[in-house]
Order: structure tokens, then C-alpha cells, then sequence
């Protein structure tokens, strides 16, 4: 169903994972913090350091699949100092938002062909691809993905309706990868952003 990665390619995707998985949860404590949630500063969450944030589950998905998650940071919507939908639509669009950058980083650096097509090549092609991906992924509107609670925030009448799928949220997920229906829908998407970014940085 799926091939494993070899050692070589292993050595390559941990860091990767765990720089972009990080800073994709730290992206979600941060603007919590700066809209007045001090909940992931208490809890140790609003750090770089990856070991706060990874899911042994999700990280495995990332290593197997090359999409996954990571330990949701906490935040307490009612701390914000904005309305609670809205505050967590901002909170939400900040860690697939710091994907994009670091994606748009790792395209850029790239594109100066500073490194003759070698490891470090590759290195920040996989880092552009793996945060594309964790980026659209957590834009799929399927709770408990960050896609769920940009709806809410933007449908606030439906937001009730939409947080108490979150239960089945995960089957849900898990249907659709095991269908396949998540790497049709995902794939073209994250080819698409990611000539983009090769077009931006003058590689293609």
C-alpha cells in the first residue's frame, strides 16, 4: 500500500518533520499569545523545542504517508481579547500560514543554486514539499484540522454543528485515506503550490 523509506531517506525526513511540525505549532501558540491566551505559554508549549509538540502518531503518519500532525497546542478561546470564533480563525490559519513561509524559505534558498543539485538540494526541496503539505492538509475543513475551525470562524452559525463532528472527525480522515480520496484531493493541490513556488523562485 505504501513504500517505507529507506535510511537514507529517513535521515532526511525526521529533521525535516520536526522543523516543520514545530513550527507549525509553535506558529498557533504564538499569535494565541499575542491575542492574549496565555494557555500554551503555561503549559511549555510556546518553545521551538520539538519534542513539545510531536505526536508519536501523527510523526509516524508524516514518516509513512508524508502528512500527519502534531500535539495540538492548547488555547483557551475565551482568554482572547477578540470574539472567540474570529480569534480562533486567526489562531488556526497561523500554522499552515507558517508552512507556507517556511515552504516559500526552503523555494527561495533553492532557487539561488547555491548547492550544485546535492544532499542540501534535496534537503530544502523535501522541507518546501513536507511544509506544503502539512499546510493544505490542515486546511481539509474535517475536524480536528485547523481547516474545521477557519469554517467555524467564518460560518459562525454553523460553528456548533461543525466543532461537534469533531468525534468522528479522525474516521473520517482515516476513510479517506485508506479510500484514497485524500491523496486525489491533496496531491494535485500541493503541485500546484508547489510550481508556484519554483516559478517564484526562478527554478523552473
Amino acid at each position: 500500500m505504501f513504500d517505507l523509506p529507506s535510511l537514507s531517506e529517513l535521515l532526511l525526513l525526521l529533521p525535516v518533520i520536526l522543523i516543520s511540525l514545530t513550527f507549525h505549532e509553535f506558529a498557533h501558540g504564538w499569535v494565541a499569545y499575542r491575542l492574549g491566551d496565555n494557555t500554551a505559554r503555561n503549559q511549555g508549549r510556546l518553545t521551538l523545542n520539538p519534542l513539545a509538540h510531536i505526536d508519536p502518531v501523527g510523526f509516524l503518519m508524516m514518516i509513512l504517508f508524508k502528512f500527519g500532525w502534531a500535539k495540538p497546542v492548547p488555547v483557551n478561546p475565551y482568554n482572547l481579547r477578540t470574539d472567540p470564533e474570529r480569534g480562533m480563525l486567526l489562531v488556526s490559519l497561523a500554522g499552515p500560514t507558517a508552512n507556507m513561509l517556511v515552504a516559500l524559505a526552503a523555494s527561495l534558498i533553492l532557487g539561488l543554486g547555491l548547492f550544485n543539485a546535492g544532499y542540501i538540494d534535496y534537503l530544502l526541496y523535501l522541507t518546501m514539499q513536507i511544509n506544503v503539505i502539512l499546510a493544505i492538509f490542515n486546511l481539509i475543513p474535517v475536524p480536528p484540522l485547523d481547516g474545521s475551525k477557519i469554517l467555524a470562524g467564518l460560518l459562525p452559525g454553523q460553528s456548533q454543528f461543525i466543532y461537534s463532528m469533531e468525534t468522528y472527525g479522525i474516521i473520517i480522515l482515516m476513510l479517506l485515506l485508506f479510500t484514497g480520496l485524500l491523496g486525489k484531493i491533496l496531491w494535485p493541490l500541493v503541485s500546484f503550490v508547489i510550481n508556484i513556488l519554483l516559478m517564484i523562485s526562478n527554478i523552473i
